[in-house]
Order: structure tokens, then C-alpha cells, then sequence
């Protein structure tokens, strides 16, 4: 599989706003954000999407989901509240084939949200 633009963010070949990494994962702002909050995670692992992972995966996908509650805390977002989006597929909206988690906050959400 060809790496992806998330993948050459995680490896540093391409310049992000990190804001958070680890052996694992690599959270980094939104280059278009939707709030004032849009930071996206994503795992160092090359999983095209939720749809692709494994039972494998299952200790990975749990420690993201942690650094999502511990990113919203750093982010000044945790009290007030947040949205974690996570986009699978054409219909769902993804447009990088790589894993990624949007923690969006610093804002009024609605709902549906479309």
C-alpha cells in the first residue's frame, strides 16, 4: 500500500502542528479546521480505516480512544464538551485511506450532523 499523507505526517516527512505523539500515535491540528478545536489522531500503524481493523488492533484502538479523552483535556475542551468523528468510507466522508480520528471542540455542536 502506498504511504499515505497521514503516514508521511507521522514519519515528520511532511510539517504538521503536532500537538501530541507517542510510539503509537500521532495527534496533529487540522489544516482546515471546522472549530476552534480540529485535532486529528491518527495510529503510526497503516490502517486504511475502522472498517479494516482487526482483532489485532484492539489494544491500539483502546489507547487511541484514551489519548483522544486526554487530548481534549490538554485542549481546553473536555469540560465543555466535544465531538469525536471518525469517518469510514466514500459515504462516510474519509478522504485519506489511513485511520484518523477528528476531536473537534471550542464550539456549539448540532445535531444530526449531517
Amino acid at each position: 500500500m502506498e504511504e499515505t499523507l497521514f503516514q508521511k505526517i507521522a514519519n515528520k516527512e511532511i510539517p504538521a502542528q503536532i500537538v501530541y505523539e507517542d510510539e503509537l500515535c500521532v495527534a496533529f491540528r487540522d489544516v482546515s479546521p471546522v472549530a476552534p478545536v480540529h485535532v486529528l489522531l491518527v495510529p503510526r500503524k497503516p490502517i486504511p480505516s475502522i472498517a479494516a481493523a482487526g482483532t489485532e488492533d484492539a489494544e491500539l484502538l483502546a489507547h487511541l480512544m484514551l489519548k483522544v479523552r486526554d487530548i481534549a483535556l490538554a485542549e481546553g475542551v473536555s469540560e465543555s464538551g466535544f465531538r469525536v468523528v471518525l469517518n469510514t468510507g466514500v459515504d462516510g466522508g474519509q478522504t485519506v485511506p489511513h485511520l484518523h480520528i477528528h476531536i473537534i471542540g471550542g464550539r456549539s455542536m448540532q445535531w444530526p450532523p449531517g
